[in-house]
């Protein structure tokens, strides 16, 4: 049953909904207090496009939170628990940021735009808030605010084509969450090798929210003859590639290491910042639980699940939650991305998936399932 969205005032559009209207927009959720495209009326199509040629996405709801100032640096090193060592104008990193108790409260890609400027591109959550309290708690010079800046995705095998044409070749050389500012046709923008997917792609950071139709028509020109079409952060793919969604994944205790972003954080390091003691005790308990993948028995699924899917495993045992299910048409399966207990990872033991329509026996594999 379709469910239609009520539009108003209290929920922003971005620079790119009229466009993406007019592209057949056909399904949004809201994200960060702004309508999020999620479908085009097309699942397959818009599928096909990620993995097999190129597509734009409408994600201006990857908001940026903006530290500047003389303290912008030391405002940015206490937000997250990654060493900021070496941080340079020009190169981003993916930064998880918890709370005082250790735990995930966004995990945005932090990109250091001037001597004095830092931006995080976060996921759905309020984290303008927090690090402006933080800010003023500490005594920080740094003003945190949001700056006029929407995110235009392009996205795909042959992204780095529908680019290279707009802004020139030397996008190829661009390493991965490398960003450069760029102008097209007085268009302002910083053009960045990143996008919620492992199929490769740019992001194009608009910063005159004036100009998005603009920007929406000369991208979907160049790509004429690549294919390109309107898309969303593909359900299948990101559960295909095992990308952590922050909010559907996650709940009020996920912490860095059973997600595994163990990888991104440095407890040791000198520097102070959110949640340091909390993630030492963490890290010397242990793991309880772990971000993992699903290969689900039964007959393809249709749509996405709107609920967690509780798991059991021995007995009938509590054993995690699926968070997110689909039918891949490249594994051949119905995949899922779940937290599973420890016990239950380490005893390589089949788990039993609850579903709304009834139960179906899955095999725990590891991250990401492709």
């Amino acid at each position: 049953m379709s469910i239609a969205l009520s539009l108003g005032p209290r929920v922003r559009k971005s620079p790119y909904f009229e466009s993406a209207r007019a592209a057949g927009l056909a399904a949004a959720t809201v994200y960060n207090h702004m309508y999020m495209p999620t479908g085009y009326g097309d699942p397959a199509a818009e599928y096909n496009r990620l993995i097999n040629g190129v597509a734009m996405w409408d994600v201006a709801v990857e908001r940026q939170v903006a530290l500047k100032g003389p303290d912008a640096l030391a405002l940015a090193r206490y937000l997250t628990p990654r060493n900021l060592d070496g941080l340079v104008i020009g190169q981003g990193k993916y930064a998880p940021l918890c709370n005082f108790e250790g735990t995930v409260i966004n995990d945005p890609v932090l990109q250091q735009i001037s001597e004095d400027e830092i931006w995080l591109s976060i996921a759905d959550s309020d984290i303008k808030l927090w690090a402006a309290g933080i800010a003023g708690a500490r005594g920080m010079d740094a003003r945190v605010f949001e700056p006029d800046v929407s995110p235009l995705a392009i996205q795909g095998p042959k992204a780095t084509d529908v680019v290279a044409s707009i802004c020139g070749d030397w996008v190829r050389d661009l390493g991965y969450f490398a960003f450069r500012p760029f102008e097209i046709n007085g268009i302002p923008m910083i053009v960045a090798r990143s996008g919620w997917s492992k199929q490769g792609g740019f992001e194009l950071y608009l910063q005159d929210g004036s100009r998005g139709d603009e920007l929406w028509a000369i991208v979907a020109e160049a790509g004429k003859p690549h294919g390109i079409g309107p898309g969303t952060p593909n359900y299948i793919e990101r559960v295909e590639s095992g990308l952590i969604s922050f909010g559907a994944d996650t709940d009020d205790a996920s912490n860095p290491f059973e997600l595994g972003l163990g990888k991104f954080i440095d407890i040791d390091q000198p520097h102070d910042f959110a949640g340091k003691q909390a993630l030492m005790a963490l890290r010397e308990a242990g793991v309880k639980r772990r971000f993992m993948g699903l290969l689900i028995d039964g007959d393809p699924f249709t749509g996405t699940n709107e609920a967690r899917w509780q798991l059991t495993w021995r007995d009938g045992e509590y054993a995690g939650y699926a968070a997110a299910v689909a039918y891949s048409p490249r594994v051949g399966s119905n995949i899922a991305v779940a937290m599973i207990r420890s016990k239950v990872v380490d005893a390589a033991a089949p788990v039993i998936v609850h579903t709304g329509a009834g139960n179906l026996g899955a095999r725990v594999v590891e991250l990401p399932i492709i």
